[in-house]
C-alpha cells in the first residue's frame, strides 16, 4: 500500500517534507578574493554586469540562497546559478565578459568615423548624393575593409544622428 493513513496521535515513518539537494557549485571566497571584489565595487567606474557578478559572489559566499540573491540584485535565478558555476570553474575570471557569438565588426570606431565623414562629404562626380552601395564601394576602395555591404553601411549610418540639409 502506497499511502497508509496516519491516525491521530501516531507518528508517520515517512517524511512529509522534501529536502532540497545540496548546491553543486559552492562559492567559498578566500580573504584575498573577497578583498578584491569589495575593492572592485568601491572602486569607481566598473561595468554594471561585472559589478553585479561581484555582488552575486559576495552574497553567495555569505550563505544567501539563489532566489534571495536574485531578488536582491534584480537578476534571474539562472544568472546567479551560472555565476556560481563560472566562479567554481574559473575563479575571479568569472567576472569578465565572455566573447559574444557572431562575426566581429568589420570596421573599428575610427573606420566608422571615416565612413560617416565620407557620407557627409560631397557626392562623387555625376551623382547628386551618396547611395549606400556607393559608400560600401568607397569603404573597400579606401581599404577600410576587404568587403563591405550596403546593409552594413545602413546600420552604421542609422546609429548616427545626421541632418540632410
Amino acid at each position: 500500500m502506497l499511502f497508509e493513513p496516519v491516525k491521530s496521535g501516531q507518528i508517520s515513518n515517512r517524511s512529509q517534507t522534501k529536502t532540497m539537494p545540496k548546491k553543486k557549485y559552492l562559492v567559498a571566497l578566500s580573504d584575498e578574493e573577497r578583498t578584491q571584489l569589495e575593492q572592485l565595487l568601491r572602486g569607481g567606474k566598473v561595468a554594471t554586469r561585472k559589478a553585479t557578478r561581484a555582488r552575486i559572489l559576495l552574497k553567495a559566499s555569505d550563505g544567501w540562497k539563489d532566489q534571495r540573491i536574485a531578488e536582491a540584485l534584480n537578476v534571474g535565478r539562472a544568472t546567479v546559478e551560472r555565476t556560481r558555476q563560472r566562479f567554481v570553474e574559473e575563479n575571479l575570471a568569472a567576472l569578465d565578459e565572455r566573447p559574444r557569438p557572431g562575426n566581429k565588426p568589420k570596421l573599428d570606431a575610427k573606420a566608422e568615423a571615416r565612413l560617416i565623414a565620407e557620407a557627409c562629404s560631397t557626392a562623387p562626380d555625376g551623382r547628386e548624393r551618396w547611395t549606400l552601395q556607393l559608400l560600401a564601394e568607397r569603404v573597400v576602395q579606401l581599404q577600410l575593409a576587404e568587403s563591405y555591404s550596403y546593409e552594413a553601411v545602413r546600420r552604421v549610418l542609422k546609429k548616427t544622428p545626421s541632418s540632410r540639409g
